[in-house]
């Protein structure tokens, strides 16, 4: 799985035409139109890349995109895979090292979570400034590949602070209201108890998805720097009437993607690196 990287990032590079990512992004659910905002796009079907897992779930296309938003050349991950479809907690390996190996310094992952903040209104955005791991596993377990990071790997300040301070400084800009929070990976894919989000609550949590973790800490191992985005779509169970649903999840996000898109737009316009 691990040289896999090398293959993929080795065709991916040869049909970019001199673009050169340098920002990562992995899109979540009802977030993968955010690709028709890049410039001078070329697009590549995970079927056609080694080692890259088929999507599915709707709202995840399963294609990698690069082209340059905002003066920044980026590549966009289209669709990610989850462990409640039965993957194991490896799946991510070979897209995020690819990530790394065509150039990228930087990931970007958003997702769509439910909020455990009762202030909020389905839709609004919240910056990810850590994370709880309740997946039962990490991408990491098993043999080591010390071409990508070492053994063990420490996991404090795994959401950039600098890259923190670009995203909260683009929402001010744009008067975009960016909630900050902790997100707790669940295992999903039934919705959480009344009795569990209670718990996550006194835990430090303040939304819950269903993945974003393991691309975390697959960045963190190989050197990456990461910034998180959640789209919180509803409250979560027991904290309001409104019953849970995908395609809750897909609507909200679909009412926000303008703002998402307005937010990313500049965010990675701070990130201008030299190119």
């Amino acid at each position: 799985m691990t040289d896999a990287a090398f293959t993929c990032a080795e065709k991916i590079t040869n049909a970019l035409n001199g673009l050169k990512p340098k920002v990562g992004l992995v899109l979540g659910s009802g977030l993968g139109d955010f690709v028709d905002q890049l410039e001078d796009a070329r697009a590549f079907d995970y079927t056609d890349l080694p080692g890259f897992p088929q999507p599915g779930v709707e709202g995840h296309s399963g294609r990698l995109v690069a082209g340059r938003v905002n003066g920044t050349d980026v590549a966009c991950l289209q669709g990610r895979v989850h462990v409640y479809e039965g993957q194991p907690f490896q799946a991510m390996q070979t897209p995020i090292r690819t990530l790394k190996q065509i150039g990228c310094d930087t990931l970007l992952v958003t997702n769509a979570a439910g909020s455990l903040m009762t202030d909020v209104t389905p839709g609004d955005l919240m910056m990810i400034i850590d994370h709880i791991n309740l997946l039962g596993g990490n991408p990491l377990m098993g043999d080591n590949d010390e071409r990508f990071g070492p053994r063990f790997i420490g996991m404090d300040g795994a959401y950039d602070a600098d890259l923190q301070a670009a995203m909260r400084n683009a929402a001010k800009d744009l008067d975009i209201t960016l909630w900050e929070g902790v997100y707790l990976a669940y295992t999903g894919p039934s919705f959480e108890t009344p009795a569990e989000i209670r718990a996550f609550r006194t835990w430090g949590a303040d939304a819950v998805g269903m993945s974003t973790a393991p691309e975390v800490i697959l960045a963190r191992h190989c050197g990456l720097r990461v910034a998180g985005l959640s789209i919180l779509t509803n409250l979560a169970a027991g904290l309001s009437d409104m019953e849970l649903s995908h395609d809750q999840t897909l609507h909200y996000a679909a009412l926000a993607a303008k703002n998402v898109e307005r937010l990313l737009h500049a965010f990675l316009g701070t990130l201008n690196h030299d190119q």
